[in-house]
């Protein structure tokens, strides 16, 4: 993680210990490279449960046409609801 994060092995060390706190700059750097945002890094947040990959697809439904929009969600609806449907039928 070190070198993907350009951060030294000394302080990830330290942060996992508790010893320290990562200054915002490193937190940031640690979270690029498990390629996850800082509010998923930290657990808080409106998108700590989304990785970046995630959010940046939610990113892209924003910007498309409504219409566009409402055939995604719609799609998504749908596919949602046959999986509660399967999840209520093996429970």
């Amino acid at each position: 993680m070190a070198a993907e994060s350009g951060v030294s092995r000394e302080m990830i060390g330290k942060y996992e210990r508790g010893d320290a706190v990562p200054s915002i700059e490193a937190a940031k750097k640690i979270a690029d490279a498990f390629g996850v945002s800082l509010d998923y890094l930290v657990g808080e947040g409106i998108n700590s449960s989304f990785d970046k990959k995630t959010v940046k697809r939610l990113q892209d439904i924003e910007k498309l046409q409504p219409e566009d929009r409402e055939h995604i969600f719609a799609l998504m609806d749908a596919f949602l609801f046959k999986c509660q449907v399967q999840n209520s039928l093996s429970v």
